[in-house]
């Protein structure tokens, strides 16, 4: 089994972290000036900083719901989603849990990641 995205991600980071640390102040300068570089070129297009006003039907499953959600923040990181995501479906297909009672803590657990998204792109601001 394969480990999910967002712990090479975040092995990534610390790996990038540990040799940003090991390096000079002009080598880190001249880092920070590539990284720009290449996020201007190489940026993963992001359609909307703001999430999409997608109202919630009254009746949902719990496919739809994710569905949904995903449109409504396609700002966000899938693969940082993915765990907990999983793990609340698993608890609807297989622990019988309500499908509204999944979906509102889906609703919460994507307003969470998306209140960390903005105070990253808050602190990113120089």
């Amino acid at each position: 089994m394969r480990p999910p995205v967002e712990v090479k991600s975040t092995q990534q980071q610390h790996r990038l972290v540990v040799l940003f640390d090991a390096l000079s102040d002009s080598g880190r300068e001249m880092l920070l000036e590539y990284a720009e570089f290449l996020a201007g070129r190489h940026a993963r297009p992001v359609s909307s900083l703001e999430p999409l006003d997608i109202p919630r039907p009254e009746t949902e499953t719990v496919v739809a719901a994710i569905k949904r959600l995903v449109e409504t923040f396609p700002m966000l990181e899938r693969s940082a989603l993915f765990n907990e995501t999983s793990g609340l479906m698993a608890q609807h297909m297989m622990y019988a849990r309500p499908a509204p009672e999944v979906i509102n803590q889906l609703e919460d657990l994507f307003r969470q990641h998306y209140a960390v998204f903005v105070e990253r792109r808050k602190s990113d601001v120089p």
